[in-house]
């Protein structure tokens, strides 16, 4: 009765609003088209265009905190009715937590509408809102062990809050540490995930034996990135050693590589939902250990090699999980689309064009990102038009959702 109940009121619901995945997952994907495509256009100088605090901060901004803030978001505002069995944000709720994300957008690129105060002020508010809905159902089912993703996002809160102080404190905030602050809380996040989920996905879908974790691996892997994304954060405060984190870096990318391996990636080749993930998995262990020789190492220029873990890591992941999170909850096989398994490819390949074309050959430097963007766009293009239908229209089966 409860379910035939469900299904009736939600009927009333248009599709893209009956789960925070459908619309922030599809409106993300869009935003980071759109985001790259500026990108590009503002650093050639084809346009020109003054976004808050300017073209390189709200490019670094905006791929961690608008593109990567939705895909969050619509992560967590599914999972957690997984969770906890309670009908997650839909109708109103998700439609005013979405215009709040898509003004933070709107404003950031044309901040001369209200200012800039104002617009980090709106800005700010998406994330500890989506807290709040997140920690609602969490605490009244008393189960407390996801709430650890409520003081997450206030810690990300908190490096997006760095990064807009920094436009008026200069001396104080340093954008580049407070974004990739930013960075390192979303690599920390996708470890997390990881550690729950690919161990069920690969035994799952290769008809084998789930791996059993090791806990003190987990806690190695997941603590020494939670170390370094702090020792960002409180740059402010305690400034920032090189050499520390370089190492640091290294040895997180040790132990996250042992926990890659325990896994059986090589099992997976033949099932892109799977090999997708594991691939960005690699760029997360590959891309922390050279990141952290650029630290050690002056030679090797560190804000190229940054993109081996955005683009390649935190980048692939996301396309791996949302085109797999997308299949499952809207009703249909695990079985992506052929095209996604060229997107999953193009997305790898962005990632060593623009860490590796300009350190091996400098003054190509814009060709490469060029070719890097492109391939961001298409990867996203594809999912896109594979998956917005998807997002847009009831599930297969005829289940709330």
């Amino acid at each position: 009765m409860m379910q035939i109940t469900d299904l009736a009121t939600e009927q009333k619901i248009p599709p893209l609003l009956r789960l925070g995945f459908r619309p922030f997952f599809l409106s993300g994907a869009l935003f980071s088209v759109f985001a790259i495509t500026l990108w590009l256009l503002i650093y050639k100088g084809t346009i020109n265009l003054s976004p808050l605090g300017g073209g390189y901060w709200w490019h670094i901004h905006e791929m961690i905190f608008g593109f990567g803030g939705a895909i969050i978001a619509g992560f967590l505002l599914t999972a957690v009715q997984n969770w906890t069995g309670v009908r997650g944000a839909q109708g109103t709720i998700l439609l005013a937590l979405f215009l709040l994300w898509l003004a933070g957008r709107i404003f950031l690129v044309v901040p001369d509408l209200l200012g800039s105060i104002l617009t980090g002020l709106i800005d700010l508010m998406f994330l500890p809102t989506v807290a709040y809905v997140l920690a609602k159902p969490i605490i009244a089912i008393k189960q407390y062990r996801n709430l650890f993703f409520v003081p997450l996002l206030a810690l990300f809160t908190l490096a997006n809050l760095e990064m807009h102080l920094s436009i008026h404190y200069p001396t104080t905030f340093n954008s580049v540490y407070s974004g990739y602050a930013g960075v390192m809380l979303v690599t920390f996040l996708m470890s997390v995930m990881a550690g729950r989920v690919v161990p069920m996905f690969t035994a799952n879908g290769t008809n084998t034996a789930k791996i059993a974790p090791l806990p003190w691996l987990d806690k190695a892997a997941n603590g020494s990135l939670a170390i370094a994304m702090f020792s960002l954060l409180l740059q402010p405060i305690v400034g920032f050693s090189a050499l520390f984190f370089g190492v640091l870096l290294i040895i997180a990318s040790v132990f996250q590589t042992m926990r890659w391996l325990r896994w059986r990636p090589w099992i997976t080749l033949h099932v892109p939902l799977l090999w997708s993930i594991h691939g960005a998995i690699k760029f997360i262990c590959f891309g922390l250990f050279v990141l952290g020789a650029s630290y050690v190492i002056p030679e090797v220029p560190s804000n190229h090699v940054w993109h081996l873990l955005t683009v390649g890591g935190i980048g692939g992941l996301i396309l791996a999980m949302i085109s797999r999170v997308s299949l499952g909850h809207t009703g249909r096989p695990l079985t992506p689309p052929k095209s996604m398994s060229i997107a999953y490819v193009l997305i790898s390949l962005a990632a060593l064009v623009r860490a590796f074309g300009p350190w091996a050959i400098p003054e190509k430097t814009l060709l490469f990102i060029d070719i890097s963007g492109g391939f961001w766009l298409i990867a996203f293009i594809i999912f896109i038009i594979g998956y917005g239908p998807m997002l847009i229209n009831a599930r297969k089966d005829g289940r709330p959702g």
